[in-house]
């Protein structure tokens, strides 16, 4: 009998329910150039995140322009969806997926294709306007934002510092950093999407920043099934009925492949 292969339980499993969230961590966008923290040589070898708290950066510029070159830095990697989040979008495409709920910054799954997504660290696509002296964590800007791109015209143009253009505030990249709420209504949005599901894959998580590694949590104990693909063992390991040890992108592309493949 030949052996089974890490991704066929989660084919059967994904093909046994018709409401499918995908939960995505770091891990799913490494194979796209993107290191997760614990990755060697990558960006955060160089830089250390939390020397970009929401607190300092607020007070201090010299802060501000170290961000905005690894920024660049990071952009200057040109990153692309790799399989994994193709997969992702297929699922959604064919109607197998209601959307998806992620930690990562980089919108690569909108780039994929798929179109229901809430980002629960926000984006770094585009930067936004967090004012001028906001505090307590929370940004406090008059509503400006733009692509990413906007703010490295401006540095080029030789504003180390760009500020906002209408009410002069800083300007931030549409991240949540160390120190910072998340965005209003945006983990609403997540428990919402996770409360469609019947299954909830989770993929490239470490299962360990809360609150948002609680929403899986939270779905399990609204009657949802889990499902896990990650390289390394989570917290929630045993509240999944699948968990695959792998690369997101080769099981999650054999493993939807399958699932949206007829049986001849």
């Amino acid at each position: 009998m030949p052996a089974v292969a890490a991704w066929e339980p989660l084919a059967e499993a994904l093909g046994a329910v018709r409401r499918i969230v995908v939960f995505s961590g770091a891990g799913i966008s490494t194979e796209s150039g993107i290191p997760d923290f614990r990755s060697p040589g990558g960006v955060w070898t160089r830089y250390n995140p939390r020397d970009f708290t929401f607190a300092k950066y607020v007070a201090s510029a010299a802060v501000r322009q170290r961000a905005w070159r690894m920024r660049r830095e990071f952009w200057g990697a040109e990153p692309r969806p790799n399989p994994a989040h193709l997969a992702v979008a297929r699922l959604e495409a064919a109607g197998r997926c209601r959307g998806v709920v992620t930690q990562n910054i980089d919108g690569l799954h909108q780039a994929a294709g798929s179109v229901r997504v809430v980002e629960l660290h926000g984006t770094s696509r585009e930067v936004i306007c967090i004012g001028q002296r906001p505090r307590v964590g929370t940004p406090a800007g008059c509503g400006f934002r733009a692509p990413y791109t906007w703010a490295f015209a401006r540095i080029d143009e030789g504003h180390d510092d760009p500020t906002c253009p209408d009410c002069a505030g800083i300007v931030k990249s549409a991240t949540v950093s160390f120190g910072q709420n998340l965005f209003p209504g945006v983990l609403q949005q997540a428990v919402e999407l996770i409360g469609e599901a019947d299954l909830v894959l989770a993929v490239g998580s470490s299962l360990q920043v809360y609150p948002a590694a609680d929403v899986p949590a939270a779905a399990v104990r609204g009657g949802a099934t889990l499902a896990i693909v990650n390289d390394e063992p989570t917290p929630l390991d045993d509240l999944a009925t699948v968990v695959v040890r792998g690369r997101a992108a080769g099981v999650l592309s054999a493993a939807v492949e399958a699932t949206l493949t007829p049986a001849t």
